[in-house]
């Protein structure tokens, strides 16, 4: 079995591969800088670990881990548009070290990149392989509109909250999982199960980064805290704050709600509402609810305890990240 490290190796040298030393340097250069960026590339990780559970020859599966990596790189593109977000990984977004024409027109070509990836799947997986990425591909799509709507909305609900984080984060997860158990050899049982462990792994992963947007260290957390408090982002603690507070309480978080400014004082307002609100508590027993649902699922895999290790480690540090 292969370690993390191991494989985040591996990722880095095929990607280093991919030929983007091509004309126009305008529409090319971007995506290289965008892959140069790095990040830990959790998801194409998962494919090849989930692979490596089934079979000892991790190679076929790499180009469906490269697939899903640069998929998954390209919404980030887009996705710094419609969020307006000048900075990425420590460094600045395509749309501001460029255009929005460019990453556009760039992201577009990161997408027909990553599907002609996946088609370089072995054939007999081909399939279910492209339908599994496609349906992803589109639920994805669906969590970031749902995303913006939720942003012109007086009132979204917990269950509403939980489906969007689920389309935009949690299903790239399970479907890396997913692709890289088939190609490894799982039966369709296996694959489900790991799908599944990959989907509460995503939304336990997302209430954890809600959390840590108000009660992370701004040194370990990458950036400043109380980020979503500033813009009034519905986040799972949000919605539950709007649900529970009454009298003085709502008045003065509907008073916050009004302005989006970024202000340390409405931070601290905010944040001690939920300290008295209770809803930090809220979110973490709902984060935990989502991790044992994945432990569970992930502990019904057929496969020995120790080739296994490698992946229950990963979730573990998922979690456990940020302290």
């Amino acid at each position: 079995m292969k370690t993390l490290p191991e494989i985040q190796t591996i990722l880095s040298t095929e990607i280093e591969k991919i030929n983007l030393d091509k004309n126009p340097r305008g529409l090319y250069e971007p995506i290289k800088y965008t892959l140069s960026l790095g990040g830990k590339r959790i998801r194409p990780a998962l494919t090849l670990l989930a692979c490596n559970l089934f079979s000892d020859d991790i190679q076929p599966a790499v180009n469906a881990a490269l697939g899903l990596e640069i998929f998954h790189n390209f919404t980030l593109l887009h996705d710094d548009i419609m969020d307006k977000a000048d900075v990425r990984r420590g460094q600045p977004t395509v749309h501001k070290k460029w255009d929005d024409n460019t990453a556009i027109l760039s992201g577009d070509v990161m997408q027909i990149l990553a599907y002609q990836y996946m088609a370089n799947v072995p054939e007999k997986y081909l399939s279910k392989v492209l339908n599994a990425f496609s349906e992803m591909a589109m639920e994805i799509c669906e969590g970031q509109q749902f995303d913006i709507e939720f942003e012109n909305r007086e009132n979204v609900s917990a269950d509403e909250y939980l489906n969007m984080i689920r389309l935009k984060t949690a299903v790239l997860l399970g479907t890396a999982l997913k692709i890289g158990a088939w190609i490894g050899g799982s039966d369709d049982k296996d694959a489900e199960l790991l799908y599944d462990f990959g989907i509460n792994i995503g939304l336990a992963f997302q209430l954890k980064d809600d959390l840590l947007d108000v009660y992370g260290d701004e040194k370990t957390f990458g950036k400043k805290i109380g980020g979503d408090i500033s813009c009034n982002k519905k986040t799972y603690l949000l919605i539950h704050a709007k649900n529970l507070a009454t009298g003085k309480d709502a008045e003065e978080l509907n008073f916050h709600l009004k302005t989006t400014e970024l202000s340390d004082e409405k931070i601290r307002v905010v944040t001690e509402l939920y300290n008295r609100l209770g809803v930090k508590k809220i979110c973490e027993y709902k984060m935990d609810f989502y991790y044992d649902k994945a432990v569970a699922a992930f502990e019904k895999v057929s496969v020995s305890a120790d080739k296994k290790q490698e992946l229950r480690n990963l979730a573990q540090n998922l979690m456990a990240r940020n302290e």
